[in-house]
């Protein structure tokens, strides 16, 4: 344990020296403080957007100084978690439905619902945020800054130029026309498949779809009568129907693509489709291969019930328990969550916003942003189920579930042992809950 102590701490020494900071917050001579917080999703645009928001923070509260950490996206919770686990050097964290779930089980988390008690932010916040900024027990280990909601992007040129006059409302439509559009002679491929790091977030997705009218609302993985999703036989066909996408339109390197790859993939013009957040929106209008005239958005896709399920993700930001400047670091969570600032991040990320006001703005009435208020003025049909992301063994479960999803691509695993194996862990996983 000191050996890896003494590894994480170097790194992080090496991670905030190249940022000219030291490497541990503390305190000045004259009473400054200096927080270190991590971001987890990083990107080049989303870092010098808080670096912005943060200059902001210093100028309200000069007697705080924000040193931001940004580690590589594909490593970042690794590394947050290691960090968190030395139990120094971190006071403001990234924190992820995904990642929730294991970091306060392992009490790397401070709760800051003590703490935000008077905040007057809470009213702001839509019925969405409050209740994600709490958990089961009533505990706030974060804030979420916005919500990532799924929907199909499409190149209305190619679609059209392969015969179709509206987009694919449900998977089956999906897999004809990226059929259609597919010419691996001109380089064209239909679907920006996920089949690397995060690849069962999109065949949750489908089967979800496929189960919409007996899924648990409470529970995105989990029927009404109690059983798991996988164990539904509508599994198997939306299975089955994902896994014939990637084997008739969908580029052969896709088999390890994960979200960098993906969004990559539609914005460089090599495919058509792209199931993804909405934060895409903002990467794609910067696209220099793809005009956005030739692209925008549908709805997500419908199951054969005509359904679909949205499972509505969310992250936002929180505090280390090993912070030793827990009251600035909670001063700096109220001020990303509140006013210009969060109406700001989400905009600028293309989230789905967390404040009332922000959520009547014209922008996100617009263009592409106009799917998400087709789906959200049509609950019957888009429906939204909750997975539960915030069990402790989450983070098991999707490095499991990956590499189960990589040996079904590459014929090491059948389609029926997948869905077999899925519903006896989930299974065991909730029996042992219970016990």
């Amino acid at each position: 344990m000191k050996r890896r102590n003494t590894v994480v701490a170097l790194g992080l020494a090496l991670g905030l020296t190249a940022t000219g900071c030291s490497a541990m917050g503390g305190g000045a001579s004259d009473g400054t403080v200096t927080l270190n917080m991590v971001e987890s999703l990083t990107n080049p645009a989303r870092t010098e957007l808080l670096q912005r928001l943060i200059g902001d923070f210093e100028k309200q509260n000069p007697k705080i100084k924000v040193n931001l950490v940004s580690p590589p996206t594909a490593q970042a919770d690794q590394k947050i978690q290691q960090m968190l686990q030395s139990g120094s050097g971190v006071d403001t964290v990234e924190v992820r439905d995904i990642t929730v779930g294991p970091w306060s089980n392992n009490k790397w988390l401070h709760d800051m619902g003590p703490d935000l008690k008077g905040w007057s932010g809470w009213s702001q916040l839509t019925e969405n945020a409050a209740a994600a900024a709490k958990d089961k027990e009533g505990r706030t280990y974060f804030v979420p800054y916005g919500f990532y909601g799924l929907s199909l992007f499409y190149r209305k040129d190619l679609i059209a130029e392969a015969g179709y006059d509206k987009p694919p409302g449900t998977w089956d439509e999906l897999l004809q026309q990226a059929s259609a559009v597919q010419d691996k002679a001109k380089r064209r491929y239909g679907y920006a498949f996920r089949g690397g790091p995060n690849a069962v977030s999109n065949v949750t997705a489908v089967i979800e779809a496929y189960v919409a009218d007996r899924i648990d609302p409470a529970d995105g993985y989990r029927l009404t009568d109690g059983s798991t999703i996988f164990s539904a036989p509508e599994a198997a066909e939306a299975l089955k129907t994902y896994i014939e996408i990637f084997k008739k339109a969908a580029p052969p390197s896709s088999v390890a693509w994960g979200y960098p790859e993906m969004v990559e993939g539609f914005s460089n013009g090599s495919t058509a489709f792209l199931l993804q957040d909405p934060e895409v929106i903002a990467t794609l209008r910067k696209s220099k291969a793809i005009k956005e005239e030739q692209w925008t958005t549908a709805p997500l896709l419908a199951g054969p019930g005509g359904k679909a399920v949205q499972p509505l993700a969310t992250a936002g930001w929180g505090v280390a328990k090993g912070s030793k400047h827990k009251a600035q670091a909670v001063k700096l969570v109220e001020f990303l969550s509140e006013g210009e600032a969060s109406t700001t991040f989400a905009q600028e990320n293309s989230l789905v916003p967390i404040l009332k006001e922000a959520a009547e703005d014209s922008f996100y009435k617009t263009g592409p942003w106009a799917s998400y208020v087709t789906m959200n003025e049509n609950p019957d049909r888009y429906l939204t189920a909750t997975q539960p992301r915030d069990v402790p063994w989450f983070t098991e479960w999707t490095q499991k579930a990956d590499a189960d999803v990589q040996r079904v691509l590459l014929g090491k695993m059948t389609q029926e042992q997948l869905l077999a194996d899925w519903d006896a862990y989930w299974t065991a996983k909730r029996k042992s809950e219970k016990s």
